[in-house]
């Protein structure tokens, strides 16, 4: 049998290309080189490469996805391992140009990538399923609303966020009607939509669930304490938190994160890896956001949750490509 052509795609527009370049590699060092060739495809805002064997960039041919090599010959790619985070491989746009040149590809669709990448929507829909969030404003750049009245519907402390955005940029904690203004500018740096949430004390948690052998599982409870006020990108990938897995919950309270997080999964119709965050108070998890493209780096959590279920990440990626080939 001949092997499948995989090509481990990563880079991006935003800021996180440099998280997703490091998730890229351990998974292009980690799928099975008796089972596929193993190829890189870095996407950026002004280049679209594939690297040869001595890391030389050879064009991709946009109008079907194949790498360019010279001399008139090019390589088609059997599926993509999507490894993208944030835009454009986390929102949508990627999995829509490859549906409509015919690409194989692993994780979720481009309707719950994009979804998923919209806060606001995703907790919207997900509510219909009974599935409790945190009190919420959301104003589009230009609507005007005081201070005053943001501070009375949702008090002190609040966060303020893009509703479109990912490894926390844009985030900030706000303690103090002073700070909104501030507050206000750094989220809109990031997105025109923003997200205003009433802070919730309690623990926070992050959960991975996928589905794995036709099964969906939750793969792990991680506990995150942030050695900052909160879980932002600099406690995420430079190491300014604790993540405890599994989390430090009694029975009761874990069981009720793992149903809620299938359930929200399920809800949303996804596929391949998530990574869902909540905040438990009193035994109840309230939805943050659902990541639909986590980081995969050695140091990330989904990998951190593997290796404590017994999941090898050879396996975890040989699974999520064998669905693809599959589609």
């Amino acid at each position: 049998m001949s092997k499948k052509n995989i090509a481990v795609v990563m880079g991006g527009y935003s800021d996180e290309y440099k998280v997703s370049l490091k998730s890229g590699q351990l998974i292009f060092d980690s799928l099975d080189r008796e089972i596929y060739n193993v190829y890189k495809v870095v996407i950026l805002k002004d280049e679209w490469y594939f690297l040869d064997e001595n890391e030389n960039k050879k064009p991709i041919n946009k109008a079907d996805f194949s790498a360019n090599l010279g001399n008139g010959e090019s390589l088609k790619f059997d599926a993509c391992f999507n490894i993208i985070h944030g835009t454009p491989g986390e929102n949508g746009i990627l999995q829509a140009y490859w549906d409509a040149v015919g690409q194989k590809y692993t994780g979720c669709d481009f309707y719950q990538s994009a979804l998923t990448f919209n806060k606001k929507d995703t907790l919207a829909v997900l509510s219909k399923y009974g599935i409790p969030s945190a009190k919420s404003i959301y104003l589009r750049k230009g609507e005007d609303i005081s201070d005053d009245k943001i501070v009375e519907e949702l008090g002190l402390p609040l966060f303020v966020k893009p509703n479109q955005s990912g490894s926390s940029l844009g985030i900030s904690k706000v303690k103090e009607k002073s700070e909104l203004k501030n507050a206000l500018e750094v989220a809109y740096k990031e997105d025109d939509e923003i997200l205003i949430e009433s802070a919730l004390n309690g623990t926070e948690v992050s959960v991975g669930v996928l589905d794995y052998k036709g099964e969906v599982i939750v793969l792990g409870i991680t506990e995150i304490i942030p050695d900052k006020e909160f879980f932002d990108y600099e406690a995420k990938y430079e190491g300014a938190s604790q993540e405890i897995t599994p989390a430090r919950i009694d029975e009761e309270t874990t069981k009720k994160v793992e149903e809620i997080s299938i359930k929200a999964y399920k809800s949303l119709g996804m596929s391949g890896f998530s990574r869902s965050e909540f905040i438990i108070v009193d035994g109840i998890p309230y939805l943050l956001e659902m990541n639909t493209n986590p980081g995969f780096s050695p140091a990330s959590i989904l990998p951190q949750q593997a290796k404590i279920y017994g999941i090898s990440i050879k396996d975890l990626c040989g699974s999520e490509v064998e669905k693809a080939l599959k589609k």
